[in-house]
């Protein structure tokens, strides 16, 4: 057994940070009702394992793996004998952007073929084995190293999870048009949104993260900022607290907040850029 704990250095200012690698022997069950803080990567070296999210069970035999975003809640344990696992607990800003490019936001088995055991077999003790070497006080290395990981782990990785997301976006649908409509609306809440689609808020987290890397509240944040573009752009003599009210936003500052944070750019200065 062999674990890393990376220290926190500058890893608050990367855009991927590793927070623990390591590799075990998966003597209980381990389950995590409040899921766990940082992005869980888990794949059986040996042995097989069966993981437990979103209400369904699946196995990880020899060559599989999954990964599972913060704060989903999860089980997993022996499926019978001994099972070793890897592992590599993870985050950063840039990290959902990169996992929704890369369609890797929804927690399922990920396999690949043991002809490829030297390039995702090998990945975690590789990692490892760098870290124990190298002097990596600041974390550079490690942040490459997780990047790095994610690239090789979507080009040989088997994915099959375009039907679970298209079965997924099906439900959400009602929403997602009650949204499309009822965006300006401050009073949008996490409980209205449920009552649309009829189901508890527990599980339509579990629905939208799945689906699109990120929570309702985030995806209407992201509705309303869209739209706020458009408005922007098609209407130049609109005041920017005119805009805010238009898309949402309770006051002019927490819109010019928002849009910054999202954009990089203020509201005033997106607009000019699209004169």
């Amino acid at each position: 057994m062999r674990r890393f704990v990376l220290p926190s250095g500058m890893a608050g200012t990367l855009p991927l940070f590793i927070e623990t690698v390591g590799t075990t022997v998966e003597a209980n069950k381990m389950v995590r009702p409040e899921g766990y803080p940082y992005y869980h990567w888990l794949q059986t070296t040996a042995g097989e394992g069966l993981f437990t999210v979103g209400g369904v069970t699946f196995s990880l035999p020899v060559h599989t793996g999954v990964l599972v975003q913060p704060g989903v809640p999860h089980a997993y344990e022996s499926a019978g004998g001994r099972w070793d696992t890897a592992y590599l607990t993870f985050g950063g800003p840039a990290v959902p952007d990169i996992l929704l490019s890369l369609s890797m936001v929804e927690p399922r088995p990920i396999r690949w073929e043991p002809g490829d055991a030297s390039l995702l077999d090998r990945s975690i003790e590789e990692m490892m084995d760098r870290l124990e070497t190298a002097d990596d006080l600041f974390g550079f290395n490690a942040s490459a190293d997780v990047y790095r990981f994610l690239m090789t782990l979507r080009q040989y990785g088997q994915f099959d999870n375009r039907s679970a997301i298209i079965r997924n976006s099906q439900k959400l649908r009602p929403l997602l048009d009650w949204l499309e409509t009822h965006y300006p609306d401050p009073e949008i809440g996490l409980a209205g949104m449920g009552r649309v689609l009829g189901m508890p808020v527990s599980t339509m987290n579990v629905l939208f993260r799945h689906t699109f890397g990120v929570s309702p509240y985030a995806y209407l944040i992201q509705l309303r900022l869209r739209k706020a573009k458009e408005l922007l752009i098609g209407l130049p003599d609109a005041s920017v607290k005119t805009i805010a009210e238009r898309v949402g936003f309770r006051d002019a500052s927490h819109f010019v907040a928002t849009f910054r944070r999202k954009t990089g750019i203020p509201p005033e200065r997106f607009r000019k850029l699209h004169e």
